[in-house]
């Protein structure tokens, strides 16, 4: 097994984002009297610093563990989510006027977070095939909460009860 991962946006893009800044900042100076190209400069110049300093601010944007994962979430802040909670990780991809766009997902039934090349810094099917490696498996994890249900004084999960359920859902959704 492999050790602790991290992955961060590339340091170069966090440069072009301040170059861009700062060329839109220039142009608007530029401007003269012209008030729709000073908005729409300043307007571009602020966003894209806005997007620079969430990249200083929070450059890591996944890191992962034998234990769990953690994600960027809101502007700057993260969130560690447990394997245990993590419904599936799968890279997605699409393709749309001559485009292709891949995205690694961490799905945890309650939120969908979303990983693009230029947020980890690497390939995203190289970060899904690292993920894959760090979390447990299936059995491992159920004979983890096993034992600590067990510790709790709490009867273990019947070893059929998720099929159970999932037959339950097919059923409910067919009605």
């Amino acid at each position: 097994m492999i050790g602790p991962q991290r992955w961060r946006v590339a340091p170069v893009l966090v440069f072009a984002k301040f170059a861009g800044a700062l060329l839109l900042v220039f142009l608007a100076a530029l401007s003269g009297d012209e008030r729709e190209r000073l908005l729409l400069c300043a307007a571009g110049a602020l966003a894209l610093g806005v997007y620079g300093l969430r990249d200083v601010l929070a450059p890591v944007r996944l890191s992962a563990d034998a234990e769990g994962v953690t994600v960027v979430h809101g502007f700057a802040g993260h969130r560690r989510i447990p394997w245990d909670e993590v419904e599936r990780v799968v890279v997605t991809e699409r393709r749309s006027h001559g485009l292709r766009t891949e995205l690694l997902e961490i799905d945890t039934g309650e939120s969908l977070h979303l990983f693009s090349r230029h947020d980890l810094g690497a390939p995203v099917q190289d970060v899904e095939e690292a993920l894959r490696e760090l979390r447990p498996s299936a059995e491992e994890e159920h004979a983890d909460a096993g034992e600590r249900r067990s510790d709790e004084g709490e009867r273990p999960p019947h070893p059929h009860a998720a099929e159970q359920r999932a037959a339950d859902d097919d059923q409910s959704q067919e009605r």
